[in-house]
């Protein structure tokens, strides 16, 4: 790994950002072989490193995946995530909100999805949409039943201010509670997110992954740039700062990700609970009956155990 590639890749908390000023074509020292060679090992030690996650039962991990369209979350996530249990893993992907989570604050969906401790939360999207896409769209707000927000003159500077703010607060209270916040926003170039439209357009194999309505946001770039922008300078925090992801090279960003995330775990020393000695005492006991002629078994043991 190279050596500084996390902290480069960091938008430096308290610092004002603007996304031009990240090159999404960056890929440091490292070349396509060498980083696949390491996406695979990562790949083995994330295995593992969600094993002893789950078993000590103390820490849960929220990967948060923010992107313009095009800048390959879908591809990350598969390759990255590729060879964890799913059974401790859980993917969400928050679109527009439904009638019953209009009834609860922007956050309330958010928090029902937040992963339990010993698994691995995926957001393929999040709640960050309600400070990208409602900035970029602000008419949204007025269709979100918030008391002070009645008319486009409402929805001031310092409404977004507080927005971000609460976002921070979650954040802070997500981590406090043992919740690891990893976020990365995958940064594509207005030119290499053309030509991957273009791919779908062309090869009928990738036809089902066009959408107009992705031509229509490709329109408001710049608006896009702003709103990102303003998001990575107000809620890059110490506690969960944001990633800026090069994203026009897929193996770089894959490369990335999983590096990333596999040193944060690292980090956290998880280990696999260790047992008392009277439990080792039993667990010695039970070993002697089942490599024994022995054949009595612990009261309880049946049939109904086994098809358990």
């Amino acid at each position: 790994m190279e050596k500084n590639l996390i902290r480069n890749l960091i938008a430096t908390p308290g610092a004002k950002h603007k996304v031009a000023s990240f090159d999404p074509a960056y890929t440091g020292k490292i070349t396509q072989a060498e980083s696949e060679k390491l996406l695979k090992a990562n790949v083995k030690k994330l295995r593992k490193l969600q094993s002893k996650l789950y078993a000590e039962d103390r820490y849960a991990i929220l990967l948060i995946f923010q992107a313009m369209d095009g800048a390959g979350k879908d591809g990350t996530i598969k390759h990255v995530m590729s060879g964890v249990n799913p059974q401790g893993c859980q993917v969400y992907s928050f679109k527009q909100p439904s009638a019953e989570e209009l009834d609860h604050d922007f956050l309330w969906r958010i928090h029902k999805a937040i992963p339990e401790r010993g698994r691995i939360g995926i957001f393929n999207r999040s709640h960050y949409e309600d400070v990208l896409i409602s900035r970029v769209h602000p008419q949204i707000l007025l269709g979100t039943k918030l008391p002070l927000i009645r008319t486009m003159k409402d929805i001031t500077p310092k409404f977004w201010r507080n927005r971000y703010q609460q976002i921070n607060d979650f954040e802070r209270y997500l981590t406090e509670n043992g919740v690891v916040v990893l976020k990365f926003f995958l940064n594509v170039s207005n030119e290499e997110q053309k030509l991957r439209f273009l791919a779908r357009i062309e090869d009928e194999t990738k036809n089902w992954k066009f959408s107009v309505s992705d031509i229509k946001e490709r329109g408001h770039w710049e608006d896009y740039m702003k709103a990102y922008s303003d998001m990575l300078t107000h809620t890059s925090t110490d506690v969960a700062p944001w990633y800026v992801i090069p994203a026009d090279n897929k193996w770089f960003m894959r490369y990335a990700v999983g590096e990333i995330i596999v040193s944060k775990m690292e980090a956290l020393n998880l280990r696999y609970p260790r047992v008392d000695k009277n439990v080792k005492e039993e667990i010695a006991h039970y070993r002697d009956l089942l490599t024994g002629d022995s054949t009595t078994m612990p009261t309880g043991s049946s049939e109904e155990e086994e098809e358990a």
